[in-house]
């Protein structure tokens, strides 16, 4: 026979602080230190709580929390990249730092407008944020917000201006002296560059120390200087014919992105250029949609954007806690190496 249930039967019940506590067997004010990492407890007391709370499976009342702590358990990023490139890889690192800590992220694109930026900065901290983070898709120093501001920030990718702040960046330099090593040890020495424009950041960054890197070789740049452009693939396919022409010799190119780089490696393809066996080519931020997709695959310095992400929510919390950062944290890069550069490729 079966059991009919009757509508106005309560719904299962909800753990609550009292019944973990009762469960862990101390009282609720203790219950709650050790739930909230306060208070000095004995470890076997705390453990006791924290296993009783996943008995029960007990959810702990945001509202409450935040009244108790005096913060909201939420964080700010703003950014100016509407299409995400650089600025969703930074998020990502960053939810890895505040999701142990149980902290979300609000994210909020400015779209590079500084009217929908204050606007965006009003709306975070009306809400009660604990922090903000600030990035974007660009390496250029960037104006500090507007302040002062009642909570701490950080800035990811792209710099403060004012040296106080705390920015978290990627070491071009080390990315740089990454890709230049890799192409000496592979036994090329006529070596071009070819980047975006003079203006951005990051091509004159990039551009410094690679001149800088074959100098330290007893080396110069196959055609005496930089190559400056666009961030896209025609100005890659431009550039290789500007490059062959100027040093029909040039044995390796630095790109200064990877859509450079696969522009490159289709022009030296049509050409009858092989890659590598003729020519090298490496590329920058090891983009996935554009390294993998050229022909050979490039071999790219990744900048690591998840770990400025990390690092940049990391110092977000030592500000939480007392302890902010000040100056420019550069994070060090890494080289993927494929076929496009790969020795012993036939």
């Amino acid at each position: 026979m079966a059991v009919q249930k009757s509508g106005s039967e309560s719904p299962a019940h909800r753990a609550t602080l009292t019944d973990v506590a009762a469960l862990a067997g101390v009282t609720p004010g203790t219950a709650s230190k050790a739930l909230n990492g306060r208070g000095r407890l004995r470890p076997e007391t705390r453990q006791r709580v924290l296993e009783a709370a996943q008995r029960l499976d007990f959810q702990p009342n945001a509202l409450a929390q935040s009244l108790l702590t005096g913060r909201s358990s939420t964080v700010g990023l703003l950014t100016t990249d509407s299409i995400g490139r650089f600025s969703l890889p930074v998020l990502l690192g960053a939810e890895d730092a505040l999701g142990a800590g149980q902290i979300s992220v609000l994210l909020c694109d400015s779209r590079g407008d500084a009217i929908r930026e204050r606007h965006y900065l009003r709306t975070l901290i009306a809400r009660g944020v604990d922090g903000i983070i600030v990035t974007g898709r660009r390496t250029d120093p960037r104006p500090p917000l507007p302040g002062p501001l009642p909570v701490p920030t950080v800035y990811a990718l792209g710099p403060s201006a004012d040296s106080t702040d705390d920015s978290v960046v990627s070491d071009d330099a080390h990315g740089v002296h990454l890709a230049v090593r890799h192409l000496l040890d592979t036994g090329r020495t006529r070596i071009a560059h070819v980047t975006g424009p003079e203006h951005h950041a990051a091509a004159a960054v990039r551009s410094e120390h690679t001149r800088a890197e074959l100098t330290a070789a007893g080396l110069e740049l196959a055609t005496g200087r930089p190559h400056f452009g666009e961030w896209s693939e025609a100005w890659g396919r431009q550039a290789s014919a500007i490059v062959l022409r100027a040093a029909p010799d040039c044995d390796a190119l630095l790109c200064g992105n990877d859509q450079i780089a696969r522009g490159v490696t289709d022009a030296l393809r049509e050409s009858g250029r092989r890659v590598p066996q003729d020519i090298a080519v490496v590329g920058y931020d090891n983009w996935d949609v554009m390294a993998l997709a050229a022909r050979p695959p490039l071999t790219t310095v990744d900048t690591n954007l998840a770990e400025v992400g990390r690092i940049a929510a990391l110092h977000l919390l030592d500000a939480l806690d007392g302890r902010p950062h000040q100056g420019i944290t550069a994070v060090p890069c890494r080289l993927v190496v494929r076929d496009s550069s790969a020795p012993g490729v036939n």
